[in-house]
């Protein structure tokens, strides 16, 4: 029988992660649960850094980005010492069990922990990347979409003024879904991400990006728009923008969006998310389920395994990369 859950934060940070506390705390008190916050991630457990939750504590978050128990990396939980420090805490503290809101690289630490402490445990994804396999969305990606998107409508302002080139770089780790998403919505000439790029082909793409360029040029192509994901190009949008005027005399301006995808006041998607997939984990936790996350297919919650949860196979709309590549994006006559 559960009568005490911990929640955490780990990982990046992410617009609805203070939703989704809130959530788990109101639902816990519902079902006559206590609830214990850990700070700063894996950090607070192997520190055994802790604070009660209480409606009171979560009141007026909602509508808040970071996170009210912060966030951090947490190196030591790699190790088979950090993993032991971390149960101990939570056998001191007489945890049941622990809801980590984060990314894959939390719920990987979620399981090796599991090794080490028998209580339950249960992820809800909190990421903007949207790179967890098993739902639709991750907590926080569509604030960061809107963030991109607002970013870029007042680049793409001054790119008409000027008549200017700009190549934005978007967040997203290894994952294209922001990159996609904002490109589309904000009629990126160009999108460049990992599903229709790879780095072997870098020179054949600067060849086609300077023709596309030149043409749009010509034709008076007021501004030029080119999105491009993190990671993806070696030596980012700065090194992109440097080749081509190396190769073809074309000035292009730099743009990394960078830590601004992460933060601001999450959009009514994320909070309305987050709050399901709170209430949704303190029940799975009533019911004796273990050892998954929350997800959400169609509109329906649902639990995935955790160990499917972080296997990256789920990637970007065929269908959406298909129409960008083959009817939105302007290319050469």
């Amino acid at each position: 029988m559960i009568k005490k859950v911990a929640v955490l934060t780990s990982g990046g940070d992410a617009p609805g992660m203070n939703a989704a506390i809130r959530s788990v705390v109101l639902a816990a008190h519902h079902y006559k649960l206590q609830t214990i916050g850990f700070y700063s991630g894996y950090n607070g457990l192997i520190e055994d850094s802790s604070t009660p939750l209480t409606p009171a504590s979560v009141n007026g978050i909602i509508h808040r980005g970071g996170t009210i128990l912060k966030s951090a990396r947490c190196p030591a939980m790699h190790t088979e010492q950090g993993l032991k420090l971390a149960a101990a805490t939570l056998e001191k503290e007489e945890v049941d069990a622990l809801i980590v809101i984060g990314g894959d690289g939390s719920f990987n630490g979620l399981l090796a922990l599991n090794q080490h402490w028998t209580g339950r445990i249960i992820g809800i994804p909190g990421t903007i990347d949207n790179d967890i396999d098993g739902t639709d969305f991750t907590i926080g990606f569509s604030t960061a979409v809107n963030t991109g998107i607002e970013a870029i409508d007042k680049i793409r302002d001054t790119a008409e003024a000027f008549e200017r080139i700009f190549i934005v770089e978007l967040m997203g780790r290894r994952s294209g879904h922001i990159t996609f998403n904002v490109g589309i919505a904000c009629a990126a000439e160009q999108i460049l991400s990992f599903e229709n790029f790879s780095q072997d082909d870098e020179q054949e793409k600067l060849s086609h990006l300077a023709k596309e360029i030149s043409r749009a040029q010509q034709n008076r192509h007021a501004s030029y728009i080119i999105v491009i994901a993190e990671n993806l190009w070696r030596g980012g949008a700065t090194e992109l923008a440097r080749q081509l005027k190396e190769t073809a005399n074309i000035d292009c301006t730099a743009c990394i969006l960078g830590y601004i995808q992460r933060g601001g006041s999450p959009v009514a998607k994320d909070r309305i998310l987050a709050t399901k997939m709170g209430v949704a984990a303190v029940q799975e936790l009533i019911a004796g389920n273990d050892k998954v996350m929350i997800g959400e297919r169609n509109n329906q919650l649902l639990t995935v395994p955790l160990a499917v949860a972080v296997l990256h196979k789920e990637k970007v709309s065929e269908n959406l990369v298909s129409a960008q590549e083959n009817i939105l994006a302007l290319t050469a006559q």
